[in-house]
């Protein structure tokens, strides 16, 4: 039989309706705004965009939506269960609640590879634009042994590691000082992309946008399985429940306030560079926004611009992801199916200091020497497995728990996490045998973990009835 752990017990074991566990209250709602942007906004739309165009053509921005809508529909999810149940461990305590406690494993091993893919990709993005940076000021560019792994010729991608390293450190140091950094990371990163449209419009022209969709329906899926990258890191806000001052009424808005802005952001993004200077321009190329404006003004001043925009943006995803991955593994820990490093928080910084520093060493390697590119569709599908198990976790806990506090109800219930579901498993379908096969090995080295681990090590199942009818009451 599934291992459940209630709602109620959950909430009171991490102290998420007082002070967390060893965490501190210190974000409000502009915070995790801004945390959820600095989260979201970064190598998806700065390097991913001329991958999606490559697919899509002009008819990226219906990829554009078409992914927002996946994503608006497990933000309801997400919102609902965050204001419900607002700890750290977000989509994996959802899961455990939910769908019990071997479900909740898997959900969290498939985030060790989202949030570890993710930040992976995203400080090599970083590289890219530091050598557009570069370029721009000074007319120099870091050597190709410094600057790219093996498999690009080179021998270390070391903007990367110093990136990884960057955010580590903000990290350790607490979560008031990474919050504010975020918040001004994410206020400049949005000022710069606003800035590019107004760049963009100026030399916009319909031309370019024909033919809107040059590969058909095809090339508008597989432009949406590639622009679904750009939203990945949403669901972060969800891990901010033990250190937001409000979590049950912030969490849900701050969600669905992200999703908005980000998904408008987007399109005018898209539309600009595309009715610039054409899909066909665009496509495949590195960095693109900076090449869009070095194009529009003739100077390579804007693009320097755009690419220091880009250098903070994608810093700021970095330090967003890892912090959600430092605290979906201090949940883990606390339950026994993680070793319990993850779980010690210092009590001079209030953060999980050594959890962070073997989080940031195990990103910084592949980050310096793998190449990403094989694996980027792997951690798509695996984001939208826990996407999926997130709007199915929410039907099944108003069945287990049909009197459960929820500050936030997902809208046209069942229809709305039933659609969320069946659009995750469209975009899925639409990475290819190939990854589902990669995926199938990658879930069932998770099961043999949690089994051989996991299992025996869990707490829930050393606790007794009478134990967890005694914790219980402190969360109401």
């Amino acid at each position: 039989m599934p291992r459940y752990k209630s709602p109620h017990l959950l909430v009171a074991e991490s102290g998420a309706d007082r002070e967390g566990h060893g965490l501190k209250r210190t974000m409000g709602l502009f915070q995790l705004v801004c945390f959820g942007v600095g989260a979201i906004v970064g190598t998806g739309i700065f390097v991913g965009l001329s991958d999606s165009v490559a697919q899509a053509g002009p008819a990226v921005v219906i990829s554009f939506v078409l992914a927002a809508i996946t994503c608006v529909f497990t933000a309801f999810a997400f919102a609902e269960l965050g204001g419900a149940i607002p700890v750290s461990g977000s989509s994996y305590s959802f899961a455990y609640a939910g769908l019990g406690e071997g479900t909740a494993f898997l959900v969290g091993w498939c985030l060790l590879l989202e949030y570890g893919v993710s930040v992976s990709a995203v400080a090599v993005g970083w590289s890219q634009y530091v050598n557009e940076l570069l370029d721009g000021l000074v007319g120099l560019r870091l050597p190709t042994a410094l600057s790219g792994g093996p498999a690009e010729g080179g021998v270390v991608n070391l903007p990367a590691v110093i990136v990884i390293a960057m955010a580590a450190v903000l990290l350790v140091r607490g979560v008031r000082e990474s919050a504010r950094a975020t918040a001004a990371m994410a206020v400049l990163k949005l000022a710069v992309l606003v800035a590019f449209v107004a760049i963009g419009f100026t030399a916009f022209e319909d031309g370019n946008l024909t033919p809107f969709s040059p590969e058909g329906l095809a090339g508008i899926g597989a432009g949406t399985t590639a622009a679904f990258f750009s939203y990945i890191g949403f669901d972060a806000i969800t891990t901010a429940g033990e250190e937001a001052k409000n979590p049950r009424r912030d969490i849900p808005l701050a969600i669905l306030v992200c999703i908005g802005l980000v998904t408008v952001l987007y399109c005018a993004v898209a539309l600009a560079a595309i009715g610039a200077i054409g899909g066909d321009a665009v496509g495949g190329r590195p960095a693109a926004l900076s090449y869009v404006v070095n194009q529009v003004t003739g100077s390579t001043v804007g693009g320097g611009v755009i690419a220091f925009g880009a250098v903070v943006a994608i810093a700021s995803v970095v330090l967003a992801v890892m912090y959600g991955q430092t605290r979906i593994l201090l949940s883990m820990s606390r339950d026994g199916l993680v070793p319990r490093v993850f779980e010690r928080v210092s009590p001079k910084t209030s953060t999980p200091v050594a959890g962070t520093l073997i989080v940031a060493l195990v990103f910084a390697l592949p980050a310096a020497f793998a190449p990403l590119d094989a694996v980027v569709n792997l951690c798509t599908i695996g984001t939208l497995a826990v996407m999926a198990v997130v709007n199915i976790a929410v039907i099944a806990l108003r069945r287990r728990e049909p009197g459960l506090a929820r500050t936030f109800r997902v809208p046209l219930y069942p229809l709305t996490p039933l659609l969320g579901v069946g659009f995750c498993l469209y975009l899925m379908y639409e990475t290819g045998r190939a990854t589902w096969l990669q995926f199938a090995v990658f879930l069932a080295a998770g099961l043999a973990l949690y089994l051989l681990y996991g299992r025996r090590n869990s707490r829930l199942a050393r606790l007794t009835p009478t134990d967890a009818a005694e914790r219980e009451p402190q969360a109401v």
